[in-house]
């Protein structure tokens, strides 16, 4: 079970307070989604539950640690925010590959499966150079899931995806919530990425102004 927290968090950047005074909790085996205009601050917070900023103040608080600048994050994170960069010169699959070395928790057959699971070939030479858009977000996706991660962070994760990617997409979203993950999404398409989100959550201008 992963509880997060973020309490009275505060984020300062070059003067601009970019979220104020934000407190909500998450768990696991739920869905969120993180409602709001552009530029309202969706990106930035999930950088801040994700740990890459720090509060100017307040907390983040995963489970029982405090989440500050030199600590490990104390769960696995899955996390795509913004559009996903990779060397363009390996295979979708050899990137995957080097990604899993780091922490050395997958084996192979893993990769393959979880590419399998977004609709790419693994077998595929090309480099990723010559990936379409679609293709380069699939790689996205497969690389936050492939580790099983307690914490599934899906920034606009529809980008680019045709309408069977994104039925692809939705069944992978509920395979994640039945294994127990936390999982976290900002999405402008209200169409056919339809998902039975269990709160969403209204920022406006670095606010929550609706959390339900």
């Amino acid at each position: 079970m992963v509880k997060i927290e973020l309490k009275n968090y505060f984020k300062t950047i070059k003067g601009k307070t970019v979220l104020k005074d934000i407190t909500v909790n998450f768990e696991s085996g739920k869905i969120y989604k993180l409602n709001g205009p552009n530029g309202c601050g969706k990106t930035m917070l999930l950088r801040a539950i994700t740990g890459l900023i720090y509060p100017t103040k307040g907390k983040l608080k995963v489970n029982d640690t405090i989440v500050s600048f030199g600590k490990d994050y104390p769960v696995k994170l899955g996390v795509l925010i913004e559009t996903p960069i990779f060397w363009k010169e390996y295979t979708g699959f050899d990137v995957l590959k080097y990604l899993a070395s780091i922490r050395n928790e997958i084996t192979e057959e893993q990769i393959k499966k979880n590419m399998d699971r977004v609709g790419l070939d693994w077998s595929d030479k090309r480099a990723i150079g010559k990936y379409s858009l679609g293709m380069r977000q699939k790689l996205g996706i497969a690389q936050a899931i492939m580790e099983e991660p307690d914490v599934l962070i899906l920034d606009e994760p529809v980008n680019a995806l045709d309408s069977k990617s994104i039925k692809k997409l939705i069944h992978i979203i509920e395979e994640e919530k039945e294994r127990g993950a936390v999982i976290i999404i900002t999405n402008h398409n209200s169409g056919e990425f339809e998902i039975p989100y269990d709160e969403v959550i209204e920022i406006e201008e670095g606010e929550i102004v609706y959390d339900k």
